[in-house]
């Protein structure tokens, strides 16, 4: 057998969280009734997703056009990462932004649509966030948000270690760079000149040269500034894009820690409405059996009076011929003894 097919997987992975169990043990009978039991196997391994997963699930089953964009732009991003191309790696982390706030909108109007999803105020749409920036990060976890078979978020923290590139400042101009002017001898340090020398005399080129070498030095300097400023400013958005999140999810667990003491109270109710339910439903089934057990006794004794009735009807019918029959021979009798009593008196 080939086992599930991904319609049917995809259907499972498209039911929300809290029916996905039910849902997952329904296909797994059905696969047994069917004579498959691969299928049911393969079934009973699925693992219910987080309320976060599967809103990225449904995201890449409903739009999978978007989450090809996704996974395309995070594999561009990676490589403009791997060769350190800082306008394009700029570039690419701006669309990043863009697409992944676009995607988390998209997520927001799929869950309006589904009936069963959770209300838009307690959707964990931080979490899911988190997961698309880790898309672009790690290409396992891009391929699984692609697969739509995602069981919990995942983190994002950054695009990991990258290496600081060798930088080479190029000045325009086209000369190799001078050689270092030597150092002062200590003399020269009490403020007393040195002697100009021939070579220093005759040669003002040199002077040139080396001024250009020294405004070489001083803008590489600053380039280096820019380029440490640089550093620092992302490594602080960094540090407030983590702050911002951690906030986030900080605030999301709250929410659901409340939901979850909501939802444990509403379930000791019903275990205990349950409880009682089944404690009258055990009291009627009782005397269901009590008023089944006398109308066996009632039916029994309506059986025996129908028996006896007849039995009384048939003894009347026939002490009712008696009657008739003893009543014909007393009227005989009498008729007899009449005409006896008549010959009687014509012989005297």
């Amino acid at each position: 057998m080939p086992g599930p097919s991904t319609e049917l997987v995809q259907q499972l992975y498209r039911t929300p969280p809290d029916r996905f169990v039910a849902a997952r043990d329904a296909a797994v009978a059905d696969a047994r009734r069917a004579g498959d039991p691969t299928t049911a196997r393969q079934l009973a391994r699925l693992r219910r997703p987080t309320v976060a997963a599967w809103l990225v699930n449904l995201l890449a089953i409903r739009r999978p056009e978007l989450v090809a964009d996704l996974v395309e732009l995070a594999d561009e991003l990676r490589t403009a990462q791997r060769e350190l191309r800082g306008p394009r790696l700029r570039e690419l982390s701006a669309q990043r932004r863009a697409v992944v706030g676009a995607l988390v909108a998209e997520v927001r109007k799929l869950a309006a649509a589904e009936p069963d999803a959770p209300p838009a105020g307690r959707l964990p749409l931080a979490e899911v966030e988190a997961t698309l920036n880790a898309a672009f990060s790690d290409a396992e976890v891009a391929d699984q948000v692609r697969a739509g078979r995602l069981l919990r978020a995942a983190s994002y923290a950054g695009f990991g270690e990258v290496p600081r590139p060798q930088l080479r400042l190029v000045t325009g101009d086209d000369e190799e760079p001078e050689e270092e002017r030597p150092a002062r001898r200590p003399g020269a340090q009490r403020g007393r000149p040195e002697p100009a020398t021939r070579a220093d005399r005759a040669a003002p080129g040199t002077d040139r040269a080396t001024s250009r070498t020294d405004r070489a030095a001083s803008r590489t300097d600053r380039a280096a500034e820019r380029a440490e400023q640089a550093e620092r400013a992302a490594q602080r958005a960094a540090r407030a894009e983590r702050a911002r999140q951690r906030r986030a999810l900080d605030r999301e667990l709250a929410l659901a820690q409340a939901d979850q003491k909501r939802v444990e109270a509403e379930l000791t109710e019903a275990t205990g409405q349950e409880r009682d339910g089944v404690a009258v439903l055990d009291g009627i089934e009782a005397e269901l059996a009590e008023l089944e057990r006398r109308r066996a006794v009632a039916e029994q004794d309506l059986s025996r009076a129908k028996l006896a009735r007849r039995a009384a009807e048939r003894a009347v019918t026939v002490a009712r011929r008696r009657a008739g029959e003893v009543e014909a021979a007393i009227e005989a009798l009498a008729a007899e003894e009449g005409d006896a009593d008549g010959g009687a008196g014509a012989a005297d």
